[in-house]
């Protein structure tokens, strides 16, 4: 039908009528301007395995996925190694802000580095999609408009253990923690879920993190308090290494093993005559359904043979997938201009893709779906590869995050 215009209509006012009769989707369609990814993560240190290469792999697939269905926006991905020290982190992301246009941050993985990053996501209005980093400050005290946090926190694991584990009779707990923000999170949040089971703490030994390899005396203190439970406030490396050496001290006959921040990664690295038993708290488990089964599928054709993602990983591909459908309902030149604006739509949109489902994103910026306690089979019991678990608990997405009460956040009215 053509456009009938009033007699007096001016040549603007008509092309500004023409225009708004447009389709959305279309106006958005004549921005040339990528989106550009940030891939801020660890490449070579003791996080490697736990987030690095595969959470790169994990955001390509994401990009590639949501690109075949919208061509017309284009997205670039760039990636850079944090290092684990919070001013190679910090100065990277500005780096990155001024410099290469980046619009988001994802992975992280470092709780100093996180919290590092989020006055100048925000400063600058950038998005911080944080999809490794366990502190739950995140969303609590340090919370931004401009910030979201996907996939599990400290509170979130140390409540999935904690209280499954001491409601089953793991009533004493001893813990080795690693010596920074992310461990003291850990032990703090599981000692009080602990506590409020029934259970005691019987005592914690810190290690200088990055620097340690030898957890010979931390285990001899362990084993010295006779608590039932040895709750490790670990990842990656370290976790590998603690968990061999307390199979060699023979912890394992006296006391569970309770990986509070453990994954799969880390189970296939060691191998089931070492992880045998061990309780581990993950938010997603590749072998759950059919679509994370799915998922799995489609990105490991660009892993390593017997490589499976862990739900760091999966974080990056759901976070940045929804990332990417708010951009499409903003339009990419709105997007660009403002990272705040780009959260909102975020949190009004409802999440669902196939490593995570369906779920929500709170106004304090917390992702919200189930957690699990898994048990991880003794050798023979698995059937399959990556079949290393057994699930021992759910905890519902309605129980599984900190309430939006108690965390702080001063978005939260």
């Amino acid at each position: 039908m053509p456009l009938i215009l009033p007699p007096r209509l001016s040549r603007r006012a008509t092309l500004a009528a023409a225009a708004s009769l447009l389709p959305l989707p279309a106006l958005h369609a004549q921005s040339t301007e990528p989106i550009r990814i940030g891939i801020l993560t660890d490449l070579a240190g003791p996080y490697r395995d736990v987030t690095g290469p595969t959470s790169v792999a994990c955001v390509r697939q994401a990009v590639e996925e949501f690109t075949a269905a919208n061509p017309s926006i284009k997205v670039e991905i760039v990636t850079a190694d944090h290092q684990n020290k919070p001013d190679v982190g910090i100065n990277t992301v500005r780096s990155w802000f001024d410099q290469r246009g980046v619009d988001v941050v994802t992975d992280v993985g470092n709780s100093a580095i996180a919290l590092g990053i989020n006055p100048v996501c925000v400063e600058r209005d950038k998005v911080h999609m944080n999809a490794s980093a366990g502190t739950s400050e995140l969303t609590g005290r340090a919370c931004t408009p401009n910030s979201v946090h996907w996939s599990y926190d400290t509170w979130c694991l140390s409540n999935t253990s904690g209280t499954a584990i001491t409601k089953g009779g793991g009533d004493s707990w001893y813990f080795i923690t690693a010596d920074y923000a992310f461990g003291h999170a850990i032990e703090r949040d599981t000692t009080r879920f602990v506590e409020a089971a029934g259970g005691r703490m019987l005592g914690a030994s810190r290690y200088p993190f990055p620097q340690t390899t030898d957890f010979s005396a931390f285990l001899l203190q362990a084993q010295a308090s006779r608590a039932k439970v040895l709750g490790l406030a670990m990842a990656g490396d370290d976790l590998v290494n603690c968990v061999k050496q307390a199979q060699e001290f023979g912890l394992t006959r006296t006391m569970k093993l309770a990986a509070i921040i453990g994954s799969i990664t880390g189970v296939l690295a060691a191998g089931l005559p070492t992880m045998q038993g061990m309780f581990i708290a993950e938010t997603f488990w590749w072998d759950l359904n059919d679509r994370t089964r799915g998922f799995t599928r489609r990105v490991q054709s660009k892993l390593p043979a017997g490589v499976f993602p862990n739900y760091v990983h999966a974080a990056n591909y759901s976070g940045i997938l929804h990332y990417l459908k708010a951009v499409k309902e903003l339009g990419v030149a709105r997007a660009k201009a403002s990272g705040r604006e780009t959260v909102a739509m975020m949190k009004r949109l409802p999440t669902d893709d196939d490593a995570y489902g369906p779920g929500t994103l709170r106004e304090d910026g917390r992702k919200i779906h189930p957690s699990f306690l898994l048990q991880v089979k003794k050798p023979g019991e698995n059937r399959y590869p990556g079949d290393v678990y057994t699930l021992a608990a759910t905890v519902p997405a309605e129980q599984a995050f900190r309430p939006l009460s108690e965390g702080g956040c001063p978005l939260v009215k």
